[in-house]
């Protein structure tokens, strides 16, 4: 019985969402429609000649010095890893180490 309730209840809530819907679209519809214009670009897809190339650099010239190099060139200092199985051998010692509980709770 509770179950029919709550769908009656909800089909009527969406029924109700539906028809206020329509109604917002049926009075309003007409000025909405009377108002809205497309664009119109008439020149959008006209073929014409391609422009000409120009520098986007403009006058500036590219000037080096002796002993630039790049930055993939300059060499970097070994890194030293530490092994992921190292790591965990040194944390497992030092959880050994650690203080145990000296009461143990079994229920």
């Amino acid at each position: 019985m509770m179950r029919a309730a709550v769908v009656l209840t909800l089909c009527f809530l969406c029924a109700t969402a539906a028809f206020g819907q329509l109604a917002a679209t049926t009075v309003s519809g007409a000025t909405l429609s009377s108002t809205f214009q497309v664009a119109q670009h008439s020149e959008q897809a006209a073929p014409q000649a391609m422009a000409q190339e120009h520098s986007l650099l403009g006058t500036s010239t590219i000037t080096t010095a002796h002993g630039e190099m790049p930055l993939s060139d300059v060499p970097l200092p070994p890194v030293h890893v530490t092994p992921l199985g190292d790591i965990a051998r040194m944390q497992k010692a030092e959880h050994a180490k650690d203080k145990k509980a000296n009461i143990v709770w079994e229920n």
